[in-house]
């Protein structure tokens, strides 16, 4: 009986190839794709580009904050959270009290967390910006650090040089 031999690594895509002469011509590569523009599926879910949160009266939420584009997230974020603190305690009550009756106040600990999770994804574009300038002026400041190193080196290397030089010149007389 033979044995199969298997890669345990699949084979490159074809369109490989058109990379071959990047390193001599690094123009000869294709271009990338256009921006997406309108509508698309990705995995069989249709998106669009227009919309990158869905609203919470799409999935037949009620919203526990005003609607608009002028929201004061923080205020907004205390005021759910102090409401939450608020349910649970009553629903801690509830379920010493009258055990059968928490259905109530786990839907409404429910809604609170859906409009929580809503309000704090609608801040994750801010969070992306914020996430992308730190890491720029990370990027920057790891570069002048680095060029501060190199002049350093290099002045340490000029001064190596001149003494090399004043020494063979005084050898050579």
């Amino acid at each position: 009986m033979a044995m199969a031999t298997s890669s345990s690594y699949p084979p490159p895509p074809p369109f490989y190839r058109l990379y071959k002469n990047f390193e001599q011509d690094p123009s000869s590569a294709p271009e990338p794709p256009p921006p997406i523009d309108g509508p698309f599926k990705a995995l069989g879910v249709d998106y669009t580009g227009d919309v990158l949160i869905p609203s919470l009266e799409s999935h037949n939420v009620r919203q526990l904050y005003p609607k608009g584009p002028n929201i004061d997230f923080k205020k907004e974020l205390r005021t759910l959270n102090r409401e939450l603190q608020l349910h649970i305690l009553e629903l801690a009550d509830i379920l010493v009290e009258r055990p059968s009756q928490y259905a109530r106040r786990v839907e409404d600990i429910t809604l609170i967390f859906k409009n929580l999770h809503h309000l704090l994804n609608s801040l994750r574009p801010h969070q992306a910006r914020a996430t992308l300038i730190h890491m720029l002026e990370s990027q920057i400041q790891h570069r002048k650090e680095a060029i501060e190193d190199i002049k350093q080196r290099r002045e340490e290397a000029q001064k190596l040089l001149g003494e090399s030089l004043l020494i063979l010149d005084g050898s050579q007389n």
